[in-house]
């Protein structure tokens, strides 16, 4: 069995997590890179290493140095639009830690490392003392993820195909702080 370190990226890590981000956004979601959506990809050095309120956690395979999973906070709340107005009043920019990016590379699956980057991501918010709320938004259809959030948290909104102007089917999560 392989035993992970979970610790803040390095400079050294970052190809390594932009991989497992890109393979994500490929293989799980379909999507592909998607440049309005996906700038943190490629470049997390300044949007979760450089601000000082923001970090990108990895979990490396001690076996090997293989960077298996990444998860990543910032201080960005929901943008309106493609968020609902009221989604990003209730989490504003600045006192809201923003959940991104865990993702676990399906070898690596089912061992625990989504949820100890989550803990890692939840400890240095309270570290911080600046933030009044965690969010997270997730797709019903992305890997494990649905079962890992209900448990650490609860569905704030879910905006289904059939809501008015049509929904995208986000689940949008918070987590408690404390």
């Amino acid at each position: 069995m392989l035993n992970y370190h979970i610790r803040t990226a390095t400079a050294e890590d970052l190809d390594d997590a932009r991989a497992v981000m890109l393979d994500t956004v490929y293989r799980d979601f379909g999507t592909g890179y998607v440049p309005r959506w996906h700038a943190d990809i490629v470049d997390p050095e300044s949007f979760y290493v450089a601000p000082p309120r923001h970090t990108l956690l990895v979990a490396v395979a001690e076996e090997d140095g293989t960077v298996a999973a990444t998860a990543a906070l910032d201080a960005r709340g929901p943008a309106h639009p493609p968020n609902p107005q009221w989604l990003a009043e209730r989490y504003p920019s600045g006192v809201t830690a923003q959940l991104r990016r865990v993702y676990v590379r399906p070898e690596h699956r089912r061992r625990g490392l989504a949820k100890r980057l989550v803990d890692g991501l939840l400890d240095f918010a309270r570290a911080d003392g600046g933030y009044q709320a965690v969010y997270l938004h997730t797709y019903p259809h992305s890997p494990g993820a649905m079962g890992l959030w209900q448990t650490l948290g609860k569905v704030v909104c879910e905006e289904r195909e059939e809501m008015p102007g049509g929904g995208s089917g986000v689940v949008h999560f918070e987590i408690p702080l404390v």
